[in-house]
């Protein structure tokens, strides 16, 4: 098969979407570079996908090359039978041999996100990571000096004693007794988890683990964490427990969740930014019209109250007469002071 019939596979997605299409593509090529003329059906099988996809993967990637190249730059792919089996062939991908050579600027960027990430993992992972930032320093000091000027520190609400009760619970596999407070019922709650890993969302430091109150796994936030007790426990989360994947954001919205329409002012026109919305649209009033899935209403009824009249809950009906009459008793609190 020709580079001619390369076009449309690219726009084909397929198996686990575009992200996880990147990340294999990011296999691919080096794979296919090492082993030329593989054959097309052991490829599939070897990276778990159906042929269909291989070919719509291979299609993106003749599409792809340095910046500032010409179309002719390109990685070129190519596809031919042998005694009857498709074969590929990769070429003009040369730069992946060669050595990788930072900018200043990349080297900085690289040991600003390590010592970030140095303050999540667990001692066995800053042991590794300690390593990569003093071969990094090395390398980008020889250039630039950068290293002598790059200093992080990750500053946070919440208590430092909590923090090491965490790390160290994380470090010995431990569980923990939480007291931690949930702001959607303004309540605090107690519960044992199995600390999974701590990770870094939307400036916010989070403890991820096995919640035995909700048997699943849970984020808490660790600024709302107002005890943390170390208890004499294995930390044992459950085999089918998996961390979540927040590359899209802490929230993720789910066809089960509760759809909801609001009428947003212009003052309020940053919810349509700022939470992930299905639709958004503009009224010739400069109102904005939005439909957005909510996991928990109390959440919604917060943020329409702290809104106050700039936005209006139109669905669900109900949901807007709660809000309503929350509103009713807020102002009668008022006039009885």
């Amino acid at each position: 098969m020709s580079a001619g019939r390369r076009s449309s596979g690219g726009r084909t997605l397929g198996q686990g979407g575009a992200k996880e299409q990147v990340r294999r593509l990011l296999a691919l090529l080096p794979y296919l570079l090492a082993h030329p003329g593989a054959k097309v059906a052991d490829v599939a099988r070897t990276f778990g996908i159906s042929e269909k996809q291989l070919v719509a993967d291979l299609g993106v990637l003749w599409f792809c090359g340095l910046p500032g190249m010409m179309p002719g730059d390109y990685i070129d792919v190519d596809m031919d039978a042998v005694e009857g089996e498709g074969v590929i062939w990769v070429s003009n991908a040369d730069f992946l041999t060669r050595p990788l050579r930072l900018t200043a600027d990349e080297a900085l960027g690289l040991l600003v996100a390590l010592r970030v990430l140095r303050e999540t993992v667990q001692v066995s992972e800053r042991e590794v990571i300690d390593r990569v930032i003093s071969r990094l320093e090395d390398a980008a000091g020889q250039v630039t000096g950068v290293s002598d000027r790059v200093a992080v520190r990750v500053d946070s609400w919440e208590d430092p004693e909590v923090r090491a009760v965490v790390r160290e619970a994380l470090d010995r596999r431990r569980r923990l007794h939480l007291r931690y407070w949930v702001p959607t019922r303004d309540e605090t709650t107690e519960r044992d988890v199995d600390p999974m890993r701590l990770v870094l969302a939307d400036g916010w430091t989070y403890l991820e683990g096995w919640c035995h109150r909700a048997e699943d796994v849970r984020l808490f936030r660790l600024d709302r964490v107002a005890k943390a007790e170390i208890l004499d426990a294995p930390a044992t989360p459950p085999p089918d427990a998996r961390p979540r994947d927040l590359s899209a954001g802490l929230f993720q919205p789910s066809p089960d969740h509760a759809l909801a329409t609001l009428e947003l002012e212009p003052a309020a026109a940053w919810v349509a930014e700022y939470y992930p919305c299905e639709e958004v649209i503009e009224q010739s009033d400069g109102s904005l019209l939005v439909r957005l899935r909510v996991a928990d209403p109390r959440w919604l009824r917060r943020l329409a109250l702290r809104l106050g009249g700039s936005a209006r809950i139109l669905e669900p009906s109900e949901l807007a007469e709660d809000v309503r009459n929350d509103a009713l008793a807020a102002l009668a609190a008022y006039e009885t002071t």
